[in-house]
C-alpha cells in the first residue's frame, strides 16, 4: 500500500492583553483560498526541523515577534481531511501568551480583540475553532496554574493580576475574595519591598511571580455565567 502524502503546518494562537481586552494576532489573507478572511499566523514545517523549532521560527517570520520572551506550548493537532481545500494538511497548533506584546513587524499581522474575531469576521480554514480551543486552554490554565502571571509585567499588583483573570475569563471578580485567594495560594506570589500608585489611590504592594507551577488551592472561575 502506498504511503499517503500530506503536509504538516504549524498555526499560532498568540494572546495578550491590550487596552484591557484579550487580543490575538491575526493574519490578513490577501490571496486565495479565503481571500479577505482572517487566519492565524503560521506556515508549513521544513524537512529538517521539529515542531518546537518550527513554532519558534514562525513566531519570528510570520507573527513578527522575534526575540520576544513568550510562554509557548503545544495546543492540539487538527487533521480532518477537508480542513484545507488545496491539499491534505495536518496542523499542529501552538498557544503563546505574554504581557504587553508589541505590534507585529509584519504589515499583514494585526492585534485584534478576540471577541471581534469570533463574532464579526469571517475566518479561514478551521482557525476559528483553533482560536476557541486556545482561549479555552488559557482560561482553564488560569484555574490550576500560575500562568496568569505570564500576562503581567515582572512586578505587578494584585489588582493588575485580577484584571488579567477578569479579561481572560470575561467576568468580574470580587476584589477582596480574589486578594485572599491569590495571596493564600502556595508560592504563587512573592511580595517585594516596593509599592506603586499606578492603580490610583493608596500605594499598593508589588509582587512577583513565585516558583509554583500548580496553584494550591486552585483559582476556580465563576460558573453559570457567559464567558464569551
Amino acid at each position: 500500500m502506498p504511503v499517503p502524502r500530506l503536509a504538516v503546518s504549524v498555526d499560532l494562537v498568540v494572546l495578550t492583553v491590550r487596552e484591557h481586552r484579550l487580543c490575538a494576532l491575526r493574519w490578513r489573507r490577501d490571496r486565495e483560498p479565503y481571500l479577505g478572511a482572517w487566519s492565524l499566523p503560521g506556515g508549513f514545517i521544513q524537512l529538517d526541523e521539529d515542531l518546537p523549532a518550527a513554532a519558534s521560527r514562525l513566531m519570528a517570520e510570520r507573527a513578527g515577534l522575534a526575540d520576544v520572551r513568550i510562554h509557548l506550548e503545544q495546543l492540539a493537532t487538527y487533521g480532518y481531511p477537508d480542513r484545507d481545500p488545496r491539499q491534505r494538511v495536518v496542523s499542529v497548533a501552538y498557544l503563546g501568551l505574554a504581557p504587553d506584546l508589541p505590534a507585529s513587524s509584519r504589515a499583514q499581522v494585526l492585534w485584534t480583540a478576540v471577541d471581534d474575531l469570533l463574532h464579526r469576521d469571517r475566518a479561514a480554514f478551521d482557525h476559528r475553532r483553533i482560536l476557541c480551543d486556545g482561549m479555552e486552554r488559557a482560561r482553564a490554565k488560569l484555574e490550576y496554574t500560575s500562568l496568569a502571571a505570564a500576562f503581567c509585567p515582572p512586578e505587578f499588583t494584585v489588582a493588575e493580576l485580577r484584571r488579567v483573570y477578569e479579561i481572560v475569563w470575561g467576568t468580574s471578580l470580587d476584589p477582596r475574595n480574589f486578594h485572599r485567594k491569590v495571596t493564600g495560594a502556595d508560592r504563587f506570589l512573592i511580595p517585594t519591598e516596593r509599592t506603586t500608585t499606578r492603580d490610583g489611590g493608596r500605594p499598593a504592594r508589588l509582587y512577583r511571580r513565585g516558583d509554583a507551577e500548580q496553584l494550591r488551592p486552585p483559582m476556580l472561575r465563576p460558573r453559570g455565567r457567559d464567558l464569551g
